[in-house]
């Protein structure tokens, strides 16, 4: 492998890391602490989730994926419970388990090297090379994200902002949400 694909390799792993374990997390609990406790697992409809089995759904998804599909380890995931939950755990304690599943991932994401990310895995009936797994979960996650933040932006107004608009341009106000979780997670720009 050459030293530029080496480097892109890497830098991949490294904003990976970045968006899931930082960027993404951020905005995610500071979403979910927003809500009132009647919100967290309230559904629009009985075909919609709720944030709260969205949450079990994206901890469920990055264990999946890169722990067990990527990893080797055993799934234990039980996909359909994850959307079945109606009345689960209180909003801390969701967080807590999902923190502990990203920091799990944060962790093996850690130890991947470029040349890993060629190689092939069969995750959820498809064969896929490591690095449309590890993509696929970061785009994942930002899809649920987007979902976690419009309901906590439409069920308390207000309660989170994460941009001000600076002369046209978008100003980061989540970096200053950020809590030292995981010490090997840095934004470098």
């Amino acid at each position: 492998m050459d030293s530029l694909t080496t480097n892109v390799g890497a830098l991949f792993i490294e904003r990976a890391r970045y968006y899931l374990a930082t960027e993404y997390w951020t905005k995610l609990r500071c979403s979910v602490e927003a809500l009132p406790r009647e919100v967290l697992w309230l559904r629009a409809n009985e075909r919609s989730n709720s944030v709260g089995n969205l949450v079990l759904h994206l901890e469920g998804n990055i264990r999946h994926w890169i722990l067990c599909g990527v990893g080797g380890a055993p799934s234990l995931r039980d996909r359909s419970s994850e959307f079945l939950t109606r009345n689960g755990p209180d909003a801390a304690e969701l967080l807590a388990r999902f923190e502990c599943a990203l920091a799990e991932v944060d962790q093996f994401l850690g130890r991947l090297t470029a040349a890993d990310l060629i190689e092939s895995r069969f995750i959820q009936g498809r064969e896929v090379t490591v690095l449309e797994a590890v993509f696929h979960v970061v785009e994942h996650f930002s899809f649920h994200l987007g979902q976690i933040v419009m309901m906590a932006k439409i069920h308390v107004p207000g309660a989170i902002q994460f941009y001000a608009d600076d002369g046209g341009f978008a100003r980061p106000l989540w970096k200053s949400l950020v809590r030292p979780l995981f010490a090997g997670v840095k934004d470098s720009r």
